[in-house]
């Protein structure tokens, strides 16, 4: 009769390779965690420019005022901020507590969108 099953060998050798993986994936699980919060608020800086255009089609000026946006929504934990608005130019900034990096937008500058790491 021959016996079935796996030696203690073999067992310890399967935890030893899973050991492995998760010590290297684990850390990367953070970056892409990160890379994911620095998206969203990316998003939602395009938004506001999208939001902030509107308006200034509307009423021939930017504005400071979130709330004047009907059609922008922050995204969840994303702080978002207009730091100057007039007829000819908006700059805002956004960012995510739990991200990378911070997102800037000059209506003036070329390309508008620039980011710095937090």
């Amino acid at each position: 009769m021959s016996a079935r099953g796996f030696t203690l060998f073999e067992l310890l050798a399967v935890i030893a390779i899973i050991g492995i993986l998760a010590a290297v994936s684990i850390p990367r699980f953070g970056e892409f965690r990160a890379l994911a919060y620095d998206s969203r608020a990316e998003q939602d800086l395009r938004s506001l420019a999208t939001a902030e255009e509107l308006y200034r089609a509307a009423h021939s000026a930017y504005t400071t005022d979130l709330s004047q946006l009907a059609s922008f929504v922050a995204s969840e934990g994303v702080v978002v901020a207009v730091e100057q608005a007039d007829a000819t130019r908006f700059r805002a900034r956004a960012h995510h507590p739990a991200g990378a990096h911070i997102f800037y937008w000059d209506s003036a500058a070329s390309p508008p969108l620039s980011r710095r790491p937090r």
